[in-house]
C-alpha cells in the first residue's frame, strides 16, 4: 500500500471488517448456548453429579429448547446464504465488444497493483464503482458462446474462483469524456478492487448483504399467515443483525474507499482534477436530458434509442452557450471514450432502453405502443404528437364544462378545435356583466374525484391551487388534471403478466418498476399553461409554417420563420392569471397567427 493515509484506511478497513464478523460470530455463539448448556447437562448426568428429577427436567428442557433454537438457526442461515442480494440494472459489456475499454482497465490495474474487474457493465446514470457479483443468484446462466469450447471441469473451476468485482461505469461518461479523463475518473475505483481480495473484507461484506437480502425477503408480499409469523421473526432477527454492525460496515467501506483513493493518487493524478469537472457537467446535462428530453417522448410511447447521443449534444451545446465552459470545448478534438466500443449504437440503444425503464416503467422490448425514435425523427413523432394531444385533452375539457365552440363562417370547419375558443373562454369579462362560469355537464365522479386528489398530492398542488388564476382558469385546470390523472391511471393498468421479461429482469423485480421515476412537480397553472402552449403552436404549424423542434437543453420547441420562440411564456401566464388576451393575441397576429382558424388533432 503506497502512502500513509493508504496504509490507515487499509487497517482501519480490515479492522472494522473484523468489528462485523465479530457481531456473526457472537450471533453463532447465542445460538449455540442452548446447546452447550444441554451438553453440561448430559455430560453431568453421565458422571452421575447432576441426577433426580429436575435435573431430568431440565435436560428434556433444554434439549428441546436446543433443538428449536439450532433449526431456526440453521433456516435464518440458510435464508441468509441464499438469498439474492440486490444488484443495480445495468447493460453488461463483453471484452468481444470492447477490446479496448478492458485493455485499458487492465492496464490501469497493472499500474495500481490490484486485481483487475472480472467484468464491465454500463448504467444510466452518472457514477461509477464496484459490484460484487459472486452471489450464484447474480452468476449468468450456464449457456456457452458459439466460439468457446466446451471444456471438461470448467463449470467447477468457475465455482471454485472468486471473481473480482464487476466495473460499472456510467454511460455519460463513455460518450461526453474524453479517453484520458475516462482513465483517470476510474482509477480510485479501480483501485478498490484491492481492499475487496481481502477476505475478512469479503467476508464480512458478504454478511452484511446477505442481511439485507434477508430483510427483503422477509418483507416481501403475498405469504399465508402462519408463513407470514415465521418471516416476520427472520426479518426481526436479521434486521437485529444490521443494527449491531451497520457502524462497522460504514466505516469499513470507508476505509476501503480512503485505501483507494491513496493507491490511486499517483497515477493520473492531474487530468483527475479537470476530469472531475467534466463529471459535474455530465450530471447536469444528463438530468436536464432526461426530464426535458425524454421524458415527453416516454409519455408519448416512444423511447429514444440515442440518448448517450444526445447527452454529449446537449453538453456541447452548453459548452457553446456557457461562457464559462469555453475551455471545455477544445477537448472535443480529443478521442472521445466511446471510441473504445465496437459498436457505440448498439450499446447506446441498450443503454437507452434500460434508461426508459427504470426512470419510466416501460416495456423490455419494442413494440407497437412503445417503439424507438430517433433524434431526426423526434420533432414530428414526440414534440408535434404531443402537442396535438395536450391541445385535444383541452378540447375535450372545454366540452365536458359546456364551452361553446367559437363559430367562424369562413372556416371550411366551423365550430372545429380553434385557439380563439380557447382565448375567448379565458378571457376575463367586465366585472359588471361577468356571467357565472358555467358548470361542467358531466361532473367528476369518486374515481374521478380520487384520481384528481391523488393527482394533486403528487404534483404538489392541492384542492385550492394557490397560484393566482381567474376563476375559469383554476376551473380549466382543475378538469385538465382530473382528466390526465385519469388517463394515467388507465394507462398503470395493465396486468404484470403482460409487461416483457428482459435480459436483466433477475437483477431486480419488474414490479418495482420505475425505480426512479421523473414527476416533476406541476401546479394547476403550469398544467394549464403547458396545454395552452401546445395549442398555440399547433396553431402556428397548421396556420402559420412554424415548425416544431428539439432544444437539446430545454426540450420541446416551436420554430417562427427558423428562430425559436422564447418569448411566448409570459403571455400565456397574462391570460391565465390575468384574464387579459391582449399580448397574447398581438403575438399571434405578428407572426401571423391564425386564432380562428381549426387545427388538426389526434
Amino acid at each position: 500500500m503506497t502512502g500513509t493515509g493508504g496504509e490507515l484506511g487499509a487497517r482501519a478497513a480490515r479492522s472494522r471488517a473484523l468489528a462485523v464478523l465479530r457481531v456473526r460470530s457472537r450471533a453463532l455463539a447465542v445460538a449455540l448456548l442452548p446447546a452447550a448448556a444441554e451438553v453440561i447437562l448430559l455430560t453431568g448426568a453421565a458422571t452421575g453429579q447432576f441426577t433426580g428429577q429436575g435435573w431430568d427436567t431440565a435436560r428434556w428442557v433444554v434439549g428441546v429448547l436446543a433443538v428449536l433454537v439450532l433449526l431456526a438457526a440453521a433456516g435464518i442461515a440458510l435464508v441468509v446464504a441464499r438469498a439474492r442480494p440486490a444488484a443495480s440494472p445495468t447493460v453488461a459489456v463483453s471484452e468481444r465488444s470492447a477490446p479496448d475499454l478492458y485493455r485499458m482497465v487492465r492496464e490501469l490495474a497493472d499500474r495500481l497493483d490490484v486485481p483487475a474487474p472480472s467484468a464491465i457493465a454500463l448504467t444510466p446514470d452518472c457514477d461509477s464503482w464496484l459490484e460484487d457479483r459472486t452471489h450464484p443468484a447474480h452468476a449468468p446462466p450456464v449457456t456457452r458462446a458459439h466460439d468457446e469450447p466446451a471444456v471438461p471441469g470448467a463449470r467447477l473451476e468457475r465455482r471454485l474462483a472468486v471473481p473480482a468485482p464487476v466495473l460499472v461505469i456510467g454511460s455519460p461518461f463513455l460518450w461526453w469524456m474524453r479517453v484520458a479523463e475516462l482513465r483517470a475518473v476510474l482509477a480510485p475505483v479501480v483501485a478498490g478492487t484491492g481492499p475487496s481480495a481481502q477476505p475478512d473484507i469479503a467476508a464480512a461484506r458478504r454478511f452484511v448483504r446477505g442481511l439485507d437480502a434477508a430483510v427483503a425477503v422477509a418483507d416481501a408480499p403475498g405469504r399465508g399467515p402462519l408463513t407470514r409469523g415465521v418471516y416476520a421473526a427472520l426479518g426481526r432477527v436479521a434486521r437485529l443483525l444490521l443494527r449491531g454492525c451497520r457502524e462497522h460496515a460504514a466505516l469499513m467501506e470507508r476505509g476501503v474507499a480512503t485505501a483507494a483513493a491513496e493507491r490511486a493518487h499517483a497515477v493520473d493524478y492531474g487530468p483527475r482534477i479537470a476530469a472531475q469537472e467534466q463529471v459535474g457537467l455530465a450530471y447536469a446535462g444528463w438530468d436536464r436530458l432526461l426530464t426535458k428530453v425524454a421524458l415527453p417522448a416516454w409519455r408519448m410511447g416512444r423511447w429514444p434509442s440515442r440518448l448517450d447521443v444526445g447527452v454529449a449534444a446537449a453538453l456541447t451545446e452548453l459548452s457553446r452557450r456557457d461562457r464559462l465552459a469555453d475551455g471545455f470545448a477544445a477537448r472535443l478534438g480529443e478521442r472521445p471514450a466511446c471510441d473504445l466500443l465496437e459498436e457505440p449504437g448498439v450499446v447506446d440503444e441498450a443503454v437507452s432502453l434500460l434508461t426508459a425503464r427504470l426512470f419510466h416503467g416501460g416495456p423490455a422490448e419494442s413494440g407497437p405502443s412503445w417503439a424507438p425514435v430517433d433524434w431526426q425523427a423526434y420533432p414530428e413523432e414526440v414534440v408535434d404528437r404531443t402537442w396535438r394531444a395536450e391541445a385535444a385533452r383541452l378540447h375535450r375539457v372545454l366540452d365536458s364544462l359546456g364551452v361553446s365552440p367559437s363559430l367562424d363562417p369562413a372556416t371550411p370547419d366551423p365550430g372545429g378545435p380553434t385557439l380563439a375558443r380557447v382565448l375567448d373562454h379565458l378571457t376575463e369579462p367586465a366585472a359588471d356583466t361577468a356571467p357565472t362560469v358555467p358548470a361542467p355537464t358531466a361532473p367528476l365522479d369518486n374515481e374521478d374525484h380520487e384520481a384528481k386528489q391523488e393527482d394533486a398530492n403528487t404534483s404538489g398542488s392541492t384542492e385550492a391551487d394557490p397560484d393566482p388564476a381567474t376563476e375559469r382558469s383554476a376551473l380549466l385546470a382543475a378538469g385538465l388534471s382530473a382528466a390526465l390523472a385519469r388517463e394515467e391511471r388507465e394507462e398503470s393498468a395493465v396486468p404484470p403478466g403482460a409487461r416483457a421479461q428482459g435480459p436483466d429482469s433477475a437483477l431486480w423485480e419488474d414490479g418495482d418498476l420505475p425505480l426512479f421515476p421523473l414527476q416533476p412537480p406541476r401546479t394547476g397553472r403550469e398544467l394549464l399553461a403547458a396545454h395552452i402552449t401546445a395549442m398555440i403552436c399547433c396553431a402556428a404549424v397548421d396556420t402559420a409554417g412554424a415548425a416544431p423542434a428539439l432544444d437539446w437543453l430545454d426540450g420541446p420547441t416551436l420554430l417562427l420563420d427558423g428562430e425559436r420562440a422564447a418569448d411566448l411564456t409570459p403571455k400565456v401566464l397574462s391570460l391565465i392569471e390575468e384574464g387579459d388576451p391582449a399580448p397574447l393575441r398581438a403575438w399571434l397576429a405578428e407572426f401571423g397567427i391564425r386564432p380562428e382558424k381549426p387545427v388538426r388533432l389526434v
